[in-house]
């Protein structure tokens, strides 16, 4: 489930940032697609489960996880928009370090030393990926920050959702939200949105349809299931085969060169990834 996750969402940094090259406004983008997901995640859970109703004592923590993806979102498309991609993967290998910390202190993680160690082995890796993409790994300051705001929103938005994932399926989780977070990214983006043009070409419209049935609706069941079953930590930590994977997207797809520094930076991620995994003997 972690792979398809990557795939999909490796796939969808390089849909994003060609949508947004082509005639999206980044709010408009976010409203579009989140609009378009909570719709179908509402009308699966009516389907499905006939209600999306959670108790009372969890409202709290649904409005906390809406906030942070909305603000993961903001940061995500403006990064996009405005640094290159080698940056926001190098950026993005602090996550699984975040994670682990906001669920160190939240008392729902108990990273053992072989994580860290993986972690910091899967983050040289994201570095040396970054650094093989001519070695461009400049970027504006702004576009830097909201990587960073990329890296840690997605973070405590992941440590957040794992206690709701083991009371409710995630579609329920889903539409709930992904609907409050499109509301508030809604009325953010609602100048952008109006004054878009919509002549964009069918090209522009059918990898938006695809960037919100995979690397958006598919993704979110997929990733909710490995954060009921691995935890955040460790799940957060496999993400980052994702710049990886992305250079060989952008190398088939978009005829970029791939190095040998790309290549030794994805055998460390892969390297970190099962050092983490490990079990120790002794179980905490």
């Amino acid at each position: 489930m972690l792979l398809a996750t990557v795939v999909l969402w490796s796939l969808g940094i390089t849909v994003t940032r060609y949508i947004l090259t082509h005639g999206f406004e980044p709010l408009a983008y976010a409203t579009v697609r989140y609009g378009l997901a909570a719709l179908i995640f509402v009308a699966m859970t009516l389907a499905v489960e006939r209600s999306v109703r959670v108790l009372r004592s969890d409202l709290r923590l649904v409005g906390a996880a809406a906030l942070l993806l909305f603000l993961n979102q903001l940061a995500f498309v403006y990064a996009l928009d405005r640094t290159s991609a080698s940056v926001i993967a190098l950026i993005l290998g602090a996550t699984p370090i975040v994670a682990a910390l906001l669920g160190l202190v939240l008392g729902t993680e108990r990273p053992a030393g072989r994580f860290w160690a993986g972690a910091a082995v899967s983050f040289a890796g994201v570095g040396l990926v970054a650094l093989g993409a001519g070695g461009n790994v400049s970027g504006d300051v702004v576009g830097i920050l909201l990587g960073l705001g990329v890296a840690a929103s997605w973070a405590a938005y992941s440590v957040a959702i794992a206690p709701l994932t083991r009371r409710y399926s995630p579609m329920r989780i889903s539409a709930l939200v992904l609907t409050l977070a499109w509301v508030a990214i809604a009325i953010v983006g609602a100048r952008q949105t109006a004054d878009q043009p919509l002549d964009l070409g069918w090209e522009v419209w059918a990898l938006l349809v695809f960037a919100t049935l995979g690397p958006l609706v598919l993704t979110n069941i997929l990733w909710f299931r490995s954060l009921h079953r691995i935890g955040a930590a460790r799940a957060t930590l496999a993400a980052n085969l994702q710049p990886f994977v992305a250079a060989v997207f952008a190398l088939v797809l978009l005829s970029e060169q791939m190095t040998w520094v790309q290549v030794a930076g994805g055998v460390l991620i892969g390297a970190g990834i099962v050092l983490a995994r490990r079990r120790s003997a002794r179980r905490s």
